[in-house]
């Protein structure tokens, strides 16, 4: 008997809160409810859109996050091939890293970093020419590039 009367005063009350919502609506001018629709309407456009432009930049930024790391794989690789005083392999994967950081520019030029990457890019060629012509390469030089790419990759 007891679960009967709790569901019947649910009902009750239910039902209450329709009649009084149908009341309170009815008592509004159409027009009203219109501009309370169009905000309405207009606010999930406004939402919509906020979410489509974030998801764009998404596959982007990933790309671009991806060639920093592959760029920073590189740079690390060839400072132990030139403590190994392998400096064909290290000019070798220098100019990979340099290419690496290059196609992280191109997929950045929505927030415009692209030149970021191509003045960090040269940087590493610069580094990859000085030792392809015989100039002593310090790792100092290299930890710096890659503190670069470390700092990018925190943004």
């Amino acid at each position: 008997m007891k679960k009967f009367m709790i569901k019947f005063v649910g009902m009750l009350v239910v039902l209450g809160a329709a009649v009084g919502l149908g009341y309170f609506v009815g008592q509004r001018p159409i027009s009203e409810l219109n501009d309370t629709i169009e905000n309405l309407k207009s606010q999930m456009t406004n939402l919509s859109r906020n979410v489509v432009d974030t998801t764009l930049g998404i596959p982007g930024n990933l790309r671009s996050r991806q060639g920093l790391l592959d760029a920073k794989s590189r740079l690390i690789q060839a400072k132990s091939d030139l403590l190994d005083r392998n400096y064909g392999n290290a000019a070798k994967e220098l100019a990979e890293a340099a290419d690496l950081l290059d196609k992280a520019g191109q997929s950045e030029h929505h927030s415009g970093r692209t030149a970021i990457f191509k003045a960090l890019a040269g940087k590493t060629r610069e580094a990859k020419l000085d030792l392809s012509i015989g100039k002593t390469l310090s790792r100092a030089r290299l930890d710096e590039i890659q503190k670069e790419v470390d700092g990018y990759l925190a943004l």
